[in-house]
């Protein structure tokens, strides 16, 4: 039978669930439906605007290919990717499973000592993956020059992967990504092979180092739909400089993280809210010379040092 009003509609449609059998898919329904009945309810939607919604997220599955995907473009520009990562992180830091069995009041305590933490453990913080991962890099040796062509001012990568108590992670996997020095990913490039892409693994003392290119800030796409809800937003759709590195090491838990450039502009105004304090590095100028590997360059060069701490993995 029709509900009468739309409380009724909302209690209604939650009971249609009752059959559920995935205690945890049942609660994200629940959560999804109550919320989005009161977003309806809170601004009045009206029935163009529910249609022009439709036809906005019709248009970002259709501008999805294999190498672009525009609803996790349209999640990080509104900050649900952030969200998800710095939950995990939490999760992670304080060795839980999970929140779906904890009470409210429970989630909160250990959410805020998942907190507290995260920050006496020093683990490297997280950030969003973003739309232009490639799975297959090539696996490089240490030293390599990651950038494999592509356009930039060449840059030395330096550091450390350890745990959280400082030991040494021998054979830590770092895989790297990033645009050129114009901000060209190569995937956004017809036809175009892997660039600035790579994976090393740190030595017997936790060390790495590469070369690749100086990261420059640049638009995330903006010819689909995502990029016209920016502009009727009034945003803009700049992400500051920044390489892309996913780090991992057996019996701990890895990181998808960025390294960002000191100074670069929209450094304060990411377009997908990725920057944190602990992920902005200096990039230090050289002049032509001898680089920190032996390596000659007649040319001036970019040097960035990094430490990066992996929390243990909990039983």
């Amino acid at each position: 039978m029709t509900p009468s009003n739309e409380s009724e509609l909302t209690q209604t449609v939650l009971q249609s669930l009752e059959g559920t059998r995935d205690a945890r898919f049942l609660q994200l329904m629940q959560s999804l439906i109550t919320h989005l009945h009161a977003f309806i309810r809170e601004v009045d939607l009206k029935p163009d605007e529910w249609m022009q919604g439709i036809e906005f997220l019709t248009a970002t599955g259709q501008t999805c290919t294999d190498k672009r995907q525009e609803f996790i473009l349209l999640s990080d520009t509104l900050g649900a990717s952030m969200m998800v990562v710095i939950l995990d992180q939490l999760r992670a830091a304080a060795g839980k499973r999970g929140r779906a069995e904890a009470s409210e009041a429970t989630q909160a305590t250990e959410l805020s000592e998942a907190t507290q933490a995260t920050e006496l453990s020093e683990a490297t913080h997280a950030t969003v993956q973003g739309p232009f991962y490639w799975e297959g890099a090539p696996d490089l040796p240490l030293g390599a020059d990651v950038a494999q062509g592509a356009r930039g001012e060449p840059t030395f990568y330096s550091g450390r992967v350890t745990d959280t108590h400082g030991q040494p992670l021998q054979g830590a996997l770092l895989d790297i990504w990033s645009g050129d020095g114009e901000g060209v990913y190569d995937m956004q490039l017809e036809g175009a092979a892997m660039q600035a892409r790579g994976r090393v693994r740190t030595d017997h003392e936790g060390r790495y180092w590469f070369w690749s290119i100086r990261p420059s800030f640049y638009p995330i796409p903006v010819d689909g739909p995502v990029g016209r809800m920016l502009e009727a937003m009034g945003r803009h759709p700049n992400r500051p400089g920044h390489i892309h590195m996913m780090v991992s090491a057996p019996g701990h838990v890895p990181v998808t993280t960025h390294l960002f450039v000191a100074g670069s502009p929209y450094i304060e105004s990411d377009a997908v809210f990725g920057v944190r304090p602990r992920l902005v590095v200096d990039f230090e100028s050289h002049p032509p010379g001898r680089a920190p590997d032996g390596r000659p360059l007649e040319t001036p060069y970019w040097s960035a040092h990094y430490d990066f701490r992996l929390e243990p993995r909990h039983a």
